[in-house]
């Protein structure tokens, strides 16, 4: 079941995926705010995915991983990630007695379809295997897979709102797509180096 929640929103036009991490340069005051309640406290918040294609209303849990510069007027660069899923319910202009906007969210539940089929696992490590990557994890979940594939914000969107079957046959028509793209690119060096 899904879980509701009240919490703080920094509404952008970003859609991380779970998993993902996300640099952002803070300097608004009351994202300031935020920031500085959620190093202190150590509190996650959402980023509402401010978009005209987000009929689901669809946005991202974050929690901060790292401040990784601070500016002598306050400002910073920090890395947040990505946590979990959540639907806004309804966005208020301030979070309890803070500068910036809070929301009822209802939180996506832990999906047990996160497991990738034999196929499309074997497929995402022979995708590893032509990007030359072989430092990765030994399991995949289907959210591992997706960041991978650096998504545009459209797929990512598609991607998030389908049901569990329809994640998996996106991820293979994906992954087919930017290995066919990898060959091409192997078989143009070596037409290259012939002449």
């Amino acid at each position: 079941m899904s879980q509701s929640s009240h919490i703080p929103m920094f509404p952008l036009t970003l859609l991380p995926i779970p998993g993902e991490l996300v640099p952002l340069h803070i300097f608004e005051p009351r994202y300031k705010q935020l920031l500085q309640d959620a190093e202190q406290d150590d509190i996650s918040f959402g980023i509402y995915f401010n978009h005209e294609m987000n009929t689901e209303r669809l946005g991202s849990l974050m929690k901060l991983e790292s401040v990784i510069k601070r500016y002598p007027g306050g400002e910073l660069d920090i890395i947040v990630k990505c946590t979990a899923l959540f639907t806004m319910e309804k966005l208020n202009r301030t979070f309890k007695t803070k500068m910036y906007p809070g929301a009822e969210v209802m939180l996506f539940d832990k999906e047990s379809l996160l497991i990738p089929s034999p196929a499309l696992y074997d497929l995402f490590a022979e995708y590893m295997a032509h990007r030359n990557i072989t430092n990765h994890f030994t399991a995949f979940d289907l959210y591992q897979i997706a960041n991978e594939l650096n998504l545009d914000t459209h797929d990512r969107y598609k991607f998030l709102t389908s049901t569990a079957d329809k994640k998996e046959k996106f991820l293979i028509t994906h992954i087919r797509f930017q290995l066919h793209v990898l060959k091409q690119e192997d078989n143009s060096k070596d037409v290259f180096h012939l002449n």
